[in-house]
Parts: structure tokens; C-alpha cells; sequence
């Protein structure tokens, strides 16, 4: 679950990380309001899950309350447009009102977890302000890494090793180190995927600010921060995936013609590999659970039908606690009430109950192909087109 600028900025001060002065607005009124309070000279950020706002016009420095106003009614009720958003965009509905700080110098850092060592990380650099993917590409020297230990935790000299690598000497070196261990708090302590602060600012007198800041929370740790789940904003997600978030899937749209359904995360990943082996592309990765009944299965085909991109349709279960004559069945009941005819499938079904599932659709109307494994699969994809 991603957070908004402001809420990352609220979570990170109660850890004890600086921030500037500001607060959020929902109206024109507000912005001009927060503004005067700040005394003029600030800066308006609309508030969206996407990063390049600067790019889309959604980041003005301005240097009065009424210029805050203009900018704020601008932004409200708009849909920003940045590099990392479709060509729709994402709908602005409040702005971040801050006050200007003085920059002296712009780093990078983050705390996030690798998968590849298995490890949560802390990643710094003296490219701040920048897209870090651009960074890793063109100067990954510039890129220092830590990892964390999860029963020690990131060790103070770990911190110093960091800011000595960018260069920080004195006050700013403390300081830094001290911003290091304040945000790990705010990562553990609210079972963060990633927290990042992009970028973090030196200013002319030598304090460490976070200008900017992105979190993402696990979603599997939400039971245990009912306030974390609050914050979740579904007008920033599109409405196919908040649909499934309601029915308990997980669900991500993709830009393919083939729609996946699964049962397990490593399932739909693999099946959206054999789509590419098949020089096609998945339209959404979609789990259906583990313990899905009829009716669960049934949502998950209507959903997954309702993106006008899917053109055929690749099922892919392992029958265990998800039975495969469940699936059939909830392939059929969706097949009942959709308005629309049902595109060609192919269905491989492996596990539990799994040639009784298979004689299900395979008596019934539908366009399926039934394959017995990924090699099957990745030509009936192909026959499909």
C-alpha cells in the first residue's frame, strides 16, 4: 500500500526525522490559508501515488498566498500526467503546502528490502533529486549499499560509513546518522516495504531535511496497523484493481491481451512468463487465493473480463486447499452472467480434483483448450491469436 507524500512525511517526523513546516490542503482556501501561515514564499506539491510531478507540472514554487491559491486550483480536481502515469493520469485531490528551505546539497536515501539477499538494505547517494533508476543504469558507483542485519539492525558505524561515503564531515555527518536511524525505525516499526526519502536536503546552515519521501507498507503486515490501512487511497488505484482489493485478490494491470488466472504468487508469475515465451503479453496478474470458493473464482473471471484489453485467457491452477472442480465451476458461473461472450481459454489444471475439473469445461460451451503443461500452454496462446 503506497502512501501519500504527506502521510510519509507525518509517519517519518513521529520517528524523528526533520521535515519542513507544512500541511496538506483539499481546497483553494486551505492552500492559500497553510501558505499565509508559512509566510508566502512556498512550495505547492499535488498529491499522487507517482513520482516525476516536477516533469507534470505538479511541484510550483511560489511566492505568495494568492499564487498558492492559482496553483492549488489548478491542481485540484485535475488528473496529473508524469512520466511514471498512463497518458490519463492520476487524479490530484489535495496539495502539500510547504515552506521553501534553503538547499545546499541534495542526497538520496532509502531503506528498502532486496530480494536477492534476502535482507532489508539502506541505500544512499549523492545523487539526490534524480530518478535512482537512471542513477543505477548510468553511475551505479554512485549508488552505496548497506545491508541491514534483522536481529542486530543497521549498526551506527554502518551510518557513519555511509556519510563519509558521501562526503558529509562534522555536524552534517551526526546529523545524517541520525536521520539513518530514524527512518529504520519508521521501516521496521510500520513493516515498510520501501521508505524513501528523494531527496534528502543539506541546507546552507548544515541541517538534514526530508524534502521529499515515498512508502510503501506490506500489505500482508495491514492487520497489524488498522491506522496504516486508513490511509489507503483508492482514487489512485485504478478501479479494476480496487474492485479485486474489495474481493480479497490481488490484482495488478498490465498492458498485454492475455488475462491470467491463478492460484499462488509464484504460479501467476511463471504464467506470465510462459505468455512471454509465447511472444504475447499478460494483462494483469491476478491471484485468486488459495481458499477461493465458487463465487470467489466466478468475481475473479468477471473482473479479469472486464478489461476491454483481454482478448483470451490463460488459467493456470494447482489444485490443493483450491480445489480444480471449484474452478471449473466458477468459470462456468461467471460464463452465466456476463454479457458479453467469453474469449478463448486455455486452462491447465494440475493437483486436486483435477480431471473432474477438467471434464467440467471440457462438456461445457466454452471456448477452452485444456493443456497438460507449459509447453501446451504456450502454444495454445499462440493458436489463440
Amino acid at each position: 500500500m503506497k502512501l501519500h507524500e504527506y502521510q510519509a512525511k507525518e509517519m517519518l517526523a513521529r520517528a524523528g526525522v526533520p521535515i519542513p513546516r507544512g500541511g496538506v490542503a483539499h481546497t483553494v482556501d486551505e492552500a492559500r490559508e497553510r501558505a499565509t501561515e508559512l509566510g508566502g514564499r512556498v512550495v505547492v506539491k499535488a498529491q499522487v501515488h507517482a513520482g516525476g510531478r516536477g516533469k507534470g507540472g505538479g511541484v510550483k514554487l511560489v511566492a505568495s498566498p494568492d499564487e498558492a491559491a492559482q496553483v492549488a486550483s489548478a491542481l485540484l480536481g485535475s488528473q496529473l500526467v508524469t512520466p511514471q502515469t498512463g497518458k490519463e493520469g492520476v487524479p490530484v485531490g489535495s496539495v502539500l503546502v510547504e515552506e521553501a528551505i534553503d538547499i545546499a546539497r541534495e542526497l538520496y536515501l532509502a531503506m528498502l528490502v532486496d530480494g536477492g539477499m534476502g535482507l532489508p538494505i539502506v541505500m544512499a547517494s549523492e545523487a539526490g533529486g534524480m530518478d535512482i533508476e537512471k542513477v543505477a543504469e548510468e553511475t551505479p558507483d554512485k549508488i552505496l549499499r548497506e545491508p541491514i542485519d534483522p536481529a542486530l539492525g543497521l549498526m551506527p558505524y554502518q551510518s557513519r560509513k555511509l556519510a563519509a561515503g558521501l562526503g558529509l564531515t562534522g555536524d552534517s555527518l551526526k546529523a545524517f546518522s541520525k536521520v539513518v536511524a530514524s527512518l529504520q525505525r519508521a521501516f521496521t516499526g510500520n513493516d515498510c516495504s520501501l521508505a524513501e526519502i528523494n531527496p534528502l536536503v543539506i541546507t546552507g546552515d548544515g541541517s538534514v531535511i526530508a524534502a521529499d519521501a515515498k512508502i510503501t507498507i506490506d500489505d500482508d503486515a495491514l492487520f497489524r496497523h488498522r491506522d496504516l490501512a486508513d490511509m489507503y487511497d483508492p482514487a489512485q488505484d485504478p478501479p479494476i484493481e480496487v474492485t479485486a482489493r474489495e474481493h480479497g485478490m490481488s490484482y495488478v494491470k498490465l498492458d498485454g491481451d492475455v488475462g491470467c488466472l491463478v492460484n499462488g504468487a509464484g504460479l501467476a508469475m511463471a504464467t506470465m512468463d510462459v505468455t512471454v515465451a509465447a511472444d504475447a503479453a499478460p494483462a494483469n496478474f491476478l491471484d485468486v487465493g488459495g481458499g477461493a470458493d465458487e463465487e470467489k473464482v466466478a468475481q475473479a473471471v468477471i473482473i479479469l473480463m472486464s478489461d476491454p484489453g483481454v482478448k483470451r485467457v490463460l488459467i493456470n491452477i494447482f489444485g490443493g486447499i483450491l480445489r480444480c472442480d471449484v474452478v471449473a465451476r466458477g468459470v462456468l458461473l461467471a460464463a452465466e452472467r456476463s454479457e458479453t461472450p467469453m474469449p478463448p481459454m486455455a486452462v491447465r489444471m494440475l493437483g486436486t480434483n483435477a480431471q473432474e475439473g477438467r471434464d467440467i469445461l471440457d462438456a461445457s460451451d466454452l471456448n477452452v483448450t485444456l493443456v497438460d503443461d507449459f509447453a501446451g500452454a504456450t502454444a495454445a496462446i499462440r493458436e489463440m491469436a
